[in-house]
């Protein structure tokens, strides 16, 4: 590729000044947040699997996300990071491949969990460093810049304590991770914690009960990036869901009040990458 999104991508990453990572799951979607403001585009796995008519965790191929990826690399003129879960398998030289095919599809940069996918448990602490370590090395030795996130997701998923996860993501620092995250753990304080025992940005997410801290809070937990995840994918299958039990339920069709299809349009094109 010639333009190479990963500088401007790095750039966005101050910490106490936190960018959000606008989630997108379609084409459609990448464009409206852009026209919206978004300075960076995430993918999120679980809105992917559910236009897939598919649930989280694991149910996407590396293939099938690679493709996704690429396609809203191609939506926007935005930097656009990858969430690919477990990296696509346990070994770390699986996760080293990744890293270089998520370069290749034009990613700015990629997110990688310690999840033992189809599981819910976590790797354990040895090969999750080791597999973060095999990241680093892998993205170091691209031609162009890439930013690593490296997350250790057993707080949210119940697999370790916050205290476990707050060692791992300080490895993960350690070993040369350029951004860290842990998703949801108990509390702010523990965002702000996080914040304090690394040297590189962390991640937030928005989403659950932190939708309840505005980013100026996050800023002032010292985060660099907040991520909506599949939050807003989620409002979208919310309002599905309302209008759908209306309709079939009661023959209400009350909610079924959207947005006008000319500014819609005007936001498609706003966004749009521009046609070389």
């Amino acid at each position: 590729m010639t333009h190479d999104p990963g500088p401007a991508f790095r750039a966005l990453h101050k910490p106490g000044d936190p960018f959000i990572l606008a989630n997108a799951w379609d084409r459609g979607s990448a464009q409206m947040l852009a026209a919206l403001g978004a300075e960076a585009i995430g993918t999120t796995s679980a809105g992917h699997a559910f236009t897939l008519g598919r649930p989280d965790m694991g149910t996407v191929t590396r293939d099938e996300a690679l493709a996704h990826a690429q396609d809203l690399v191609a939506a926007t003129p935005l930097p656009v990071s990858g969430d690919f879960e477990n990296g696509f398998g346990a070994a770390p030289e699986v996760v080293a491949e990744t890293i270089r095919l998520a370069a290749e599809a034009g990613l700015a940069g990629c997110s990688i969990e310690d999840t033992a996918l189809p599981e819910t448990g976590a790797y354990d602490f040895d090969l999750a460093l080791e597999r973060v370590r095999a990241a680093v090395v892998a993205a170091r030795a691209l031609p162009r810049d890439f930013v690593f996130v490296a997350r250790a997701d057993g707080v949210m998923n119940g697999a370790y304590e916050f205290d476990e996860g707050l060692r791992r993501a300080v490895a993960f620092a350690q070993a040369g991770a350029d951004c860290v995250y842990i998703p949801i753990p108990p509390s702010l304080d523990d965002i702000r914690t996080l914040c304090a025992a690394v040297d590189c940005p962390v991640n937030a997410l928005a989403a659950g009960p932190f939708i309840k801290h505005s980013r100026a809070e996050y800023a002032a937990a010292g985060v660099a990036r907040i991520s909506l995840g599949s939050a807003l994918a989620r409002v979208t299958h919310k309002a599905i869901s309302q209008a759908g039990t209306a309709m079939f339920g009661e023959g209400d069709f009350s909610l079924l009040r959207g947005m006008p299809g000319g500014p819609v349009d005007a936001m498609l094109a706003k966004g749009a990458r521009p046609e070389a």
